[in-house]
């Protein structure tokens, strides 16, 4: 239910500094249904609107602003749900946080008990969201710091020993309930004793149960607790009732049945398959825990002098010298000063060699040192560090949804209501049609319809395999960003590689350089040329050429695709490809040209450097092949994958390059900016294409395509657009992270199947379909016992992704 909001909701904006801009944006609002009235305050960037009191306006709101093409400003954190028991309570916890101002988007996951909540923070903020939370029975964790993730760590804890004892104790009170009940009904006082052990069971170890539902029923709405709490009260009230008047029954001619076993055992299993679900959910999300045990709680900070003094990580800044001792973890990201050593990066990259690390190396938090004791100098600290990086994108898609899950949400928030239907229909059916004993029949029917009908495997089906999968994605240096792309990698049908830094190593150096009339006193020019520009060829010219004094360079300009032009020395100078110099008319001696061409026929880039009249040099450079990139071309071509390159470099260059690691179609001399627009092309032919680049000339082509993939030690920009990162930068991971998908997408229909064939089939045998043609009654016992099954399965099949060998 919405409530209404009558104040003006103020929605900070980004890019929105023009009045043009701000037209565009206040168009675009006057589309929005709801909105009543709407103005732009460019002065303090933002959106001023009036609504008509239906919250749903907001995200309606942010999501057109987005569309065309501006930014809100807008917080999106993890939160943890505390108090969760079942899917329908996350599906009523996400209900709940949808209906508050300002919030743009949530997901509610219940396999790890987390919010991912995405708001307005001049709206609402954490406490305001609590506070919605703890009104339905719920609570969300809004403390972010160290201190609080042990806490709740040990908060999950407690409340699992608490659940394992409850579980031990209604399991060891259940047993001698079932004995008297099945074998020894003609005790002395039987029912009497039946009752004095089932109580405990009932209104002790399942109180849980009763406080739930009546928060719930508080509230209007209806859970898993729910059915636990009818189907086992129902079944005691009735048994107590006739314990304590038989004569009831009697004087109808009737036997005074007791159910105390029934209500007993069904708490019993419940418990029982509670616990077991914990423990297989703890073990679905171990990725994570690994992943934050890697980082020590404590480190050994080098102050002036020398002094050294072991202090918490907490008190690391940007700029300390910590000392790493054989065998230690490394605890923030940093540079190496002092000292050198091999260090175990596989937990990282999932590659398995050590790497040297000497003076001015990067390290990385969580990573292992092995024999050798270094300085180094803190560079990143906190949640800054590559691995706190990775643990948050971790659980982040741990935590998001696939598109499969909005349905399951959707079945899971209507389940419970059915299912009391359902119940009470069967208790009607029976007492019309059941003759003399209808009522009695009717009611194990009505319990037993509430024990056997589960949304927990509903709920747990899709979210465990997704954590079970980015998990092991995770171990093998694999990081996926969302659930979406985990589910889309497997439909992949064509892969675009981006040639330098992807197929190759990305460490261009050059083999061979020519002067043309020995011009050798040139090349202070040239270095002084290359060293203004960023490009990678260009470096590996000044790391060529090596300490020459530089000339002062003026008018330098970048040309994107083809090099790059400057004055110096009062004359024009050239440095790049061929392109660059027909442009500018620039001629070429036939020597230089033969040059080049047998350099490109054996897979190395040309370079010319020239003046305004004519080349001076030609310069070759290589750019070594990856080892595993032949391979991983022959495997994704064996899946039936179409493999593309896109390249930058000529065409001779780019020829070689794919025959020698075996791709059929390739195009050179590709703009940046063409790259997606061949994206296009080939989604427009029906493909779902992946992209792989490491570069920021890349990010275009990744944003726009089905699959996006960076490399690992790319640019940050491409790691922030794409929605997978090769942590190692090997081309060999990528069959493996559509393999992984593969299986992953196959275990969430596995689940579903399971879950929603379950109760299709068991909810009609507990109602006693199967009475009238079998004289078939299922035993409400055992429908506890479907029920409890009935989930682990799930988790347990779940779990399966993570033995896998990827």
């Amino acid at each position: 239910m919405a409530t209404e909001i009558n104040n003006p909701i103020y929605i900070p904006l980004e890019g929105v500094d023009n009045e043009h801009c701000a037209l565009i944006v206040d168009r675009g609002l006057s589309k929005v249904p709801g909105i009543t009235s709407h103005k732009i305050d460019i002065n303090n960037s933002r959106a001023v609107i009036d609504t008509n009191g239906q919250l749903e306006v907001v995200p309606n709101a942010v999501k057109a602003i987005r569309d065309l093409g501006y930014g809100v400003d807008t917080v999106k954190k993890n939160f943890p749900v505390l108090n969760m028991s079942c899917a329908s309570c996350a599906s009523s916890s996400q209900s709940i946080l949808e209906t508050q101002p300002g919030v743009v988007n949530v997901a509610v996951n219940y396999a790890n008990a987390t919010a991912q909540v995405e708001y307005i923070p001049t709206i609402t903020d954490p406490h305001k969201l609590k506070a919605a939370l703890q009104g339905i029975g719920y609570d969300l964790m809004i403390d972010e710091s160290e201190v609080a993730k042990d806490e709740l760590e040990e908060l999950h804890r407690q409340k699992f020993e608490k659940l394992k004892k409850k579980t031990i104790g209604s399991v060891l009170l259940s047993i001698p309930t079932v004995i008297i009940g099945m074998f020894l009904m003609d005790l002395p006082y039987a029912n009497y004793i039946m009752w004095a052990l089932a109580t405990p069971v009932v209104l002790v170890f399942g109180r849980q149960f009763f406080v739930g539902a009546w928060k719930q029923t508080k509230h209007r709405s209806a859970n898993m607790d729910t059915l636990v709490a009818l189907s086992t009260g129902v079944a005691y009230i009735f048994s107590v009732f006739n314990t304590l008047f038989p004569q009831y029954w009697h004087s109808k001619g009737l036997h005074a049945h007791v159910y105390f076993e029934a209500s007993a055992v069904v708490i019993a299993f419940i418990l029982l398959g509670k616990m077991l679900e914990e423990q297989a959910k703890g073990n679905t999300s171990s990725a994570i825990k690994k992943l934050m045990g890697l980082q020590p709680k404590t480190v050994t900070i080098v102050h002036h002098g020398g002094h050294q003094m072991e202090m918490p990580i907490t008190s690391v800044k940007v700029g300390d010298t910590l000392l790493v001792k054989p065998g230690e973890k490394i605890a923030v990201d940093g540079t190496v000063n002092t000292g050198n050593s091999f260090v175990d990066e596989s937990m990282i990259s999932g590659e398995p060699i050590p790497l040297e690390k000497r003076q001015g190396d990067k390290v990385f938090a969580g990573t292992i040192n092995q024999k050798g004791s270094f300085q180094f100098i803190a560079d990143k600290v906190g949640g800054d560090t590559v691995l706190a990086q990775i643990i948050k994108m971790v659980q982040e898609a741990q935590g998001s949804k696939a598109p499969v899950q909005k349905l399951v949400d959707k079945i899971a928030g209507i389940f419970v209501p059915i299912v009391i239907a359902i119940a009470i229909v069967s208790l009607v059916a029976w007492i019309v049609l059941g003759g003399e004993n209808g009522f009695t029949q009717g009611l194990l029917a009505l319990v037993t319809v509430l024990v056997i009908a589960c949304p927990c495997a509903l709920g747990l089906a899709t979210p465990t395999a997704i954590m079970a999968g980015v998990g092991k994605g995770a171990e093998n240096g694999i990081l996926i960003k969302d659930a979406e792309s985990l589910e889309m990698a497997k439909k992949i049908n064509a892969i675009i590689l981006d040639k330098t830094g992807t197929i190759t190593e990305g460490k261009p150096v050059v083999t061979d350089i020519f002067w043309l009339n020995n011009e050798t006193s040139k090349i202070r020019e040239l270095a002084s040329l290359e060293k203004q520009s960023e490009h990678p060829l260009a470096e590996a010219v000044v790391q060529h050429v090596g300490n020459v004094e530089l000339l002062p360079v003026e008018h330098f300009e970048s040309i994107t695709g083809f090099g790059a032009k400057a004055i110096i020395n009062d004359r024009i100078y050239f440095a790049g490809s061929t392109g660059l110099l027909v442009t500018n008319n620039i001629s070429v001696n036939a020597q230089l040209e033969s040059l080049a061409a047998s350099w490109l026929g054996e897979a190395k880039t040309v370079i010319y450097f020239a003046d305004e009249k004519q080349a001076l040099a030609v310069i070759a450079i290589a750019d070594k092949i990856k080892e595993t990139s032949a391979k991983a071309v022959q495997q994704l071509q064996a899946a039936g994958i179409e493999v593309y390159m896109l390249t930058g470099d000529n065409q001779s260059t780019a020829r070689a390059i794919a025959e020698k690691v075996g791709i059929k179609h390739f195009k050179a001399e590709v703009l940046p900016a063409h790259k997606a627009e061949f994206v296009k092309e080939l989604q427009q032919q029906g493909k779902v294409v992946a992209m792989v680049g490491d570069g920021i000339n890349d990010s275009n082509a990744l944003a726009q395509a089905d699959v996006s993939i960076a490399m690992g030690k790319g640019s940050d920009i491409a790691m922030d657009v794409a929605k997978m990162t090769i942590i190692s930068s090997d081309l060999a991971k990528i069959p493996k992270a559509i393999k992984l998908s593969k299986h992953t997408v196959a275990t969430i229909r596995q689940n579903l199947f399971w879950a929603f064939i379950y109760n299709l089939i068991g909810i009609p045998i507990a109602a006693g379909i199967l009475y009238p043609f079998t004289g078939f009654l299922l035993n409400p016992m055992m429908a506890g016992a479907a029920m409890a099954l009935s989930s682990v399965s799930v988790v347990s099949n779940s779990l399966r992704l993570r033995s896998m060998k990827l």
